[in-house]
């Protein structure tokens, strides 16, 4: 039987087959010897052939998001498979989302070819000076060419103009602890009866609320989903993995326009004589928040400096 993983708990796989019905499975062992430098080999999102409740085999992938394993460096764990857009919820108080996580994570999925709106939420909560900094926020990453969106998730603040940009698809829903991931999807999709944790108040950080990933179909009826949303958990840092530094100036689009510009071709953007990037920074062209981000990420500097 083929069909979709839907929930990893760890050790199990929910797969929803093709013919509707939802079979915990396990992955069968010839997995683990296939090279797959992965903490979860299978991911949310994959298309999977199970036997005996067991996953015998992965359809290739049209992408992935993927992080470096928290506990292993040499390692990397796939967030979700095949999906077709992600929304970074961000907030720039309770608690504030730093400008190099935002970059970090739009880096790697530029990389691995997924599209993302950025969702500015707790808008209710902001006062004037807060509001006029997650406007510059929104002109900044627009002028980029992301899509932003300002809701509020608890209140249902312009929650309904995210419908449209869900209906048939797959969405990875991601951001730091705390910043309303689950209360959004509770309001997006109302049986899905997510926790929702109080933020500490002691260091303003949020509390993990998910554990797992979890693919939430919109609509009812799983197998007639108007689209998915993946849920997952709340991410503290973004660490690069496996990112060639020359790389890098792609994954940044702002950076990568000027960057044809550059007298040199093996430019790297922080000294040379020529340096179009280096003068569109000074133009302001280019945010500085931006190639702070770029710099940190050619450094490949300690992600736990950016919770």
């Amino acid at each position: 039987m083929k069909g979709l993983v839907i929930k990893n708990t760890g050790s199990w796989y929910t797969v929803l087959t093709d013919d509707g019905q939802l079979v915990d499975c396990k992955i069968k062992g010839t997995f683990r010897l296939k090279g797959i430098r992965s903490t979860n080999p299978v991911a949310v999102g994959d298309r999977v052939s199970i036997s005996e409740n067991f996953i015998s085999e992965i359809e290739d992938r049209k992408n992935y998001i993927i992080r470096r394993s928290q506990n292993l460096s040499k390692q990397s764990h796939i967030i979700a498979a095949n999906v077709d857009q992600a929304f970074l919820v961000v907030t720039v108080n309770y608690p504030q989302t730093s400008t190099t996580f935002i970059d970090r994570f739009l880096a790697s999925a530029e990389a691995y070819r997924v599209p993302v709106v950025l969702i500015f939420n707790k808008t209710d909560r902001l006062d004037a000076d807060e509001l006029h900094y997650q406007q510059m926020m929104v002109q900044l990453y627009e002028t980029i060419g992301y899509t932003c969106k300002q809701i509020s998730a608890a209140t249902g603040e312009g929650v309904e103009d995210l419908r449209p940009l869900l209906e048939g698809k797959i969405t990875l829903l991601s951001g730091n602890s705390g910043v309303g991931k689950s209360t959004l999807i509770n309001r997006l999709v109302p049986d899905a009866n997510l926790r929702t944790a109080e933020i500490s108040s002691s260091h303003n950080l949020g509390q993990h609320t998910t554990t797992f990933s979890e693919m939430i179909p919109l609509g009812t009826v799983p197998e007639l989903a108007e689209g998915w949303l993946i849920d997952t958990p709340g991410i503290k840092g973004f660490g690069t993995f496996d990112m060639a530094p020359e790389e890098l100036t792609s994954y940044f689009p702002e950076i990568f326009r000027f960057s044809k510009d550059c007298r040199f071709s093996n430019c790297t953007h922080t000294h040379e004589p020529g340096c179009a990037v280096l003068q569109a920074l000074e133009d302001h062209y280019i945010a500085q928040s931006r190639y702070q981000s770029y710099l940190s990420m050619m450094e490949d500097k300690d992600e736990e400096k950016y919770r």
